[in-house]
Parts: structure tokens; C-alpha cells; sequence
């Protein structure tokens, strides 16, 4: 192993360029030359490569989005498309590969390993936290941060306006953001992809407790669970309460990293190297019980489990 890539793919998710950062500068005191793919799977394809350094990943810590640029790219899973990708990485003797994303980017990976034979690592990026082999991904806790951020303000509002809030957060396929910022931020009730909801019985909750003086709601809306817009008409039009939607959509992928994301960005980016220079290939890394954690990425792309119906108690309860 004398040279390797890394690249980033799919949503952009905060701490992705610690991710980056850690890889180029890890990778170099390990005595391994790197380069950069820009904009994902595409640029992998096209060969839009650059050599990194030290100096290449300064200051970009703190910073969200992703120096490398991404991009989704449905050509990469075709023959002639990871075909092309292997012809990039071979043209330009790369040894090894690591891969900064979700599960679409780690089927990626799978594709590349066990077709073209390229060893590649998963980091896991994606602030939905619906990898397996780690308790959270990479940008995960920014994201949940900053939909806590939004409503709490919204909460200001629906206080002072008496009124019913539905606040529609990212999530197509998983509720994770939906549930943290429900218990987090004492929302009313919350509608994720992995649960079915009651409409008719959450009305009902909503005129008894205004009945008894509760003077405003806030429901949490998975985007892949419900449209925000369609779930407010409907309670307006079974409770005549006045309701008002907010949807929070793509500042939840931007902005400053927190700390947790920073750490485990650093971590993780350096494992991933580490496996490289093992000889190791098609595994994903994370972090469980504070330590690093290896599984292959075919086991990193099943469908993550998360303890909805205990969260979801929880947050009944709570109102």
C-alpha cells in the first residue's frame, strides 16, 4: 500500500471534511501519498483526481459541506461505469480507496471491492445514523442540533400564537432525526417511517388537551413519513384548531460541526487508514462503546434497528 484515495458521495453531511482532513493527514504520517476524488463516484469516473497534503486540508475542521465536492451517480453501478472507475484508479496507481458516506455510497464501495478487487473502506457520513456497525455516523449530532435549534424558536411562537405546529424534518427512510428532536426538543408527537401513526387519535389528544388548556402543539414529521403539509390540513380539519407548518429541509445538512462530529470524524478517518495499511479491504468502520468497531459493508448497509416504541413512549408521556 503506497498510495491511496478518498472521496466523499451522496448527501453532504457535517464533518465530512474532518473526515478528510484526518484521512490526508494520517495517510501522509504513515508515509502514503494521497489524492483527492472530487465530486464522488462521478469524478471517480471522469478522473477528476488531485494530489492532497497537509497544507491541502488546513483549516477545514470546523467547516461543513465537503472540500471534495459530491454528487450522486447512478452510472457508477453499471459494468461500464466501475469499469471506467477501475481504469481511474489504476491509471493513477491507486492502491486503496476510502469512502466518506451512506449506504448508497457504501453499495458503491461493495460493487468496487468485489467486481474491480480495489480495497475500500467505509467511513460513515450521513446524518440520518441508519448504518450499522456504529452508534453514529458523521454528522448525525450537527444535524440534530440544528433541527433542536429551529424548534425551540418555533416553540417561542406556538406559545405566544396559541397554535399547532407541524415541523417536517429530513428523514426519507429513517426517523432518527424525527425521534431526537421530538424528545429532545418535548415535542407533542412525532411520525416516522418505522412506525405507523393514528391521525383521528392524535386530533382526539389535541381537543381534549385543549380542553384542558393546553394551548399549543408541536408534532414532529419525518419527511419519508408524511407530507407536512397534507398532516396540517388534516388536523385543521378534524380539531378547527389553527395550525402552521415549518419545514426545516437541507439547513439541517449545513453548518458548523459540533464537537461529537468533529472527534468521531477524526477517529474514524484514521481507522479507516489504518485498515488500508492492514491489507484490508470491503469493511466499514465506526464506533460503539467509545471504541472502534469493524464490520464488513454488506453488514453496514442492513436496515439499522433503532428502539422506536420505547422513544416513542417516552415522548407520549412527556406531554
Amino acid at each position: 500500500m503506497k498510495k491511496i484515495a478518498v472521496l466523499t458521495s451522496g448527501g453532504d453531511a457535517p464533518g465530512m471534511n474532518a473526515a478528510v482532513r484526518s484521512v490526508v493527514r494520517y495517510a501522509i504520517h504513515n508515509k502514503l501519498e494521497v489524492s483527492g476524488i472530487c465530486r464522488g463516484y462521478t469524478g471517480l469516473i471522469n478522473e477528476e483526481i488531485k494530489p492532497l497534503d497537509r497544507r491541502s486540508v488546513s483549516n477545514i475542521i470546523n467547516r461543513g459541506g465537503t472540500m471534495l465536492k459530491t454528487a450522486r451517480c447512478p452510472e457508477f453501478l453499471t459494468d461500464e461505469g466501475l469499469q471506467k472507475a477501475k481504469a481511474t484508479l489504476k491509471k493513477n496507481e491507486i492502491d486503496g480507496l476510502i469512502v466518506i458516506g451512506g449506504d448508497g455510497t457504501y453499495r458503491g464501495a461493495i460493487a468496487l471491492s468485489k467486481k474491480c478487487g480495489i480495497p475500500c473502506i467505509g467511513v460513515p457520513g450521513t446524518i440520518d445514523n441508519d448504518l450499522n456497525g456504529t452508534e453514529a455516523t458523521i454528522g448525525s449530532d450537527t444535524a440534530v442540533n440544528t433541527a433542536l435549534e429551529a424548534i425551540d424558536k418555533i416553540r417561542d411562537t406556538a406559545t405566544s400564537m396559541e397554535r399547532i405546529f407541524v415541523v417536517e424534518v429530513m428523514g426519507r427512510e429513517s426517523g432518527y432525526i424525527a425521534m431526537r428532536v421530538a424528545l429532545g426538543g418535548g415535542a407533542e408527537d412525532v411520525l416516522i417511517p418505522e412506525r405507523k401513526f393514528d391521525i383521528k387519535k392524535m386530533c382526539q389528544d389535541m381537543v381534549e388537551g385543549n380542553t384542558r388548556g393546553k394551548i399549543s402543539w408541536i408534532i414532529i414529521v419525518a419527511e419519508g413519513a408524511a407530507n407536512a403539509e397534507a398532516i396540517a390540513k388534516k388536523i385543521t380539519d378534524l380539531t378547527s384548531l389553527e395550525t402552521r407548518v415549518a419545514v426545516l429541509g437541507h439547513i439541517q445538512r449545513g453548518g458548523i460541526p459540533t464537537a461529537e462530529d468533529r472527534i468521531v470524524a477524526t477517529r474514524l478517518g484514521a481507522a479507516a487508514v489504518d485498515l488500508l495499511l492492514k491489507g484490508q479491504g470491503s469493511k466499514a468502520v465506526g464506533i460503539i462503546s467509545d471504541n472502534i468497531n469493524v464490520v464488513d459493508l454488506d453488514v453496514a448497509v442492513q436496515k439499522k434497528k433503532i428502539p422506536t416504541d420505547v422513544i416513542y413512549n417516552l415522548i407520549r408521556v412527556m406531554t
